[in-house]
């Protein structure tokens, strides 16, 4: 098992997100501005497997793009420069889904920031279940004031 470089309370104080829409547990890597390495821990419990689907509860593929944006945010956002600065989405390309997650999993959320200019970038993002990838797209984002 990795070491935890930052854990929720740490990561609530780099992005604004927070229960129950805060997707990330703890983050395993992080080189400020160039990758992270993010679990999510898939509960049974979480508000949104109440209604999909209540007879198979299935992670929304539009929250675990959701999760790998926020894990993105945290990498660009501790950078100095951005440091208190809110990160947006700007657009998902290219989004795959090849495996369903659903409670007891365990998300290992990896960003590769591709592209990073002066108040938007690119970066690549995949969700891994163990070795399998459960999804994998780019997403695009802005960074606020």
């Amino acid at each position: 098992m990795s070491e935890i470089i930052l854990d929720r309370a740490q990561i609530m104080e780099i992005i604004p997100h927070r229960d129950p829409f805060l997707l990330i547990d703890e983050v395993l890597e992080l080189e400020a501005g160039r990758h992270i390495r993010a679990v999510k821990r898939v509960r049974a419990e979480e508000y949104y497997f109440r209604g999909h689907f209540p007879q198979e509860k299935v992670m929304p593929g539009v929250l675990i793009v959701e999760a790998l944006a926020q894990a993105g945010a945290v990498a660009i956002l501790s950078m100095e420069e951005y440091r208190g600065k809110i990160a947006y989405f700007g657009g998902i390309n290219n989004a795959k889904f090849r495996e369903k997650v659903v409670p007891g999993d365990v998300l290992t959320l990896e960003i590769c920031l591709d592209r990073l200019r002066r108040r938007a970038g690119t970066g690549t993002a995949t969700a891994r279940l163990g070795d399998k990838t459960a999804c994998r797209c780019e997403i695009l984002f802005a960074i606020g004031a």
